[in-house]
Formats: C-alpha cells, structure tokens, sequence
C-alpha cells in the first residue's frame, strides 16, 4: 500500500503538498486559534507539516494519516527536527475510512477529498472522528473562472466542468451539508506558482540523475508539457483554498 513513486518524485522537495506557503499555513493555524492541547487528526497528511508546525507553534497534540511510506518517514523526520515527536504521530496507512480511537477536536483533509470519494463523503468520514462542537477543515479546489472549453477543463486535470465549484457555490455547497464556514484562507497566483514550479525542478533534477529509469519517458514529457498547460489554465482558472467549518 503506497502512492505510485512518481507523486514523490514529483514533490520530493515539498512540505506542503498543496498550493499553500508555510506562511499561509501559519496564517490558517494563528485563524483558528488553536488552544494549547488540543487534539487534531489530518487525514492524507503527507509530510506532516501542518502537524508539525502546529505542535511547535500552538502546542496541539495529534496524528497523521498517509499512504505513502515515503512521506510518513518524512512526517516523522519533521516532527524530529522541530522537537515535537512527543505530541504528534504519523500512521503509514489508507486515510479512507479511518476514524480515531476517540473523538478529536479538529479532523482535516487538506486537498485530498477523494479519500471520502468526494467533498460529501469526506466531510462525513471527517465527522465520524470529531467530538460535538469541534473544527472541520477541508481543503479543495474551486473554479476562478469557469471553463468555456474542452480544454481548460482538462487542463486544469478535470474531467467535467461540474468536478468543482464556483467559489459562492462550495461555500454554499457546506451549509447544504449543515456546516457552518467560521474561516478561511484561500492561494493565490503566488501560492500556486511555488507549489507547482518547485515540481519542475523537482522533477528536472531527477530526471538529470536517472535517465535510465523507468519513469524518465514519463517525467521528460511532463516536464515539456506542464509549464505552458499550468499557465495557459490552471493558473488562471484554479483556485483553492481551506475552509473551516462546524456542524450546526
């Protein structure tokens, strides 16, 4: 059980795995003002940065979830480096359906609803694990624009124009779900440009150190294609953002 091995070729330079800074997740974390000791789950948790940083900065307990093995050793490492691997653990595993061995005060899914088969699924595979009264994040994309064509959709790795949802619409789309919105922070261009330019290096330097592995067909036509496809439309057209939410 893992993430196929281009995902961490991909992103192997990342702490965040999603088009937000460090400073935008501080900002987020300094939102919601976190309460010393309180206890979070982060379903896909990647390499446990908003885990990590939280310990560090707010003193919150909690685990994290992921499938990948690579970045669960990551997510370990950070908690380390930062002096908090007494307050936060990270699970090697599949985040879909996993729910905590007690209620927590914040369950998150930042950027990866798919694990809940969609936004409805995750909030309510979320819910299962968080106490009454306690703090939602979701993290998900959302149209700036919508696509007038065929190739915008897919060139923002959609498949139909109706996959997300104008920024009004998702945030409605949570009170259909009986969910309050009590914050958000949202990328912007900037945000964006950083999280999906480092994949080109990233994936450039890689490619230099294995031409003769199986993947280099692979990542060589990503690395020609994806500049211009990311600036063309998802740059434009993309948004995301997290949003947190309580239960009405």
């Amino acid at each position: 059980m893992d993430l196929p091995r281009i995902f961490t070729v991909r992103e192997s330079s990342h702490r965040i795995h999603n088009p937000f800074t460090a400073e935008k997740l501080a900002t987020l974390g300094r939102a919601l003002r976190l309460e010393k000791g309180i206890r979070v789950l982060d379903l896909a948790s990647g390499t446990g940065e908003l885990l990590c940083t939280w310990a560090r900065d707010h003193a919150i307990t909690g685990t994290g979830v992921d499938i990948s093995t690579v970045f669960t050793e990551g997510a370990r490492a950070r908690a380390a480096e930062l002096g908090v691997a007494d307050r936060v653990e990270f699970v090697h595993g599949d985040a879909a359906g996993y729910v905590a061995d007690a209620p927590v005060d914040l369950a998150s899914c930042v950027g990866a609803t798919w694990i809940g088969g969609g936004l409805t699924g995750t909030v309510e595979l979320l819910e299962r694990s968080l106490r009454p009264g306690g703090l939602m994040l979701i993290g998900e994309p959302y149209w700036r624009r919508e696509p007038t064509d065929r190739a915008t959709v897919e060139g923002c790795h959609a498949t139909s124009v109706t996959d997300f949802l104008a920024l009004p619409t998702l945030l409605g789309r949570f009170g259909e779900l009986g969910w309050d919105v009590v914050e958000m922070v949202l990328a912007d261009q900037d945000s964006w440009d950083r999280y999906r330019a480092a994949q080109w290096l990233n994936l450039r330097n890689w490619l230099d150190r294995n031409p003769d592995d199986e993947l280099a067909a692979g990542v060589r036509a990503e690395l020609t294609a994806d500049p211009v496809r990311y600036a063309r439309y998802e740059r434009e057209y993309l948004g995301w953002g997290v949003f947190a939410l309580m239960k009405r």
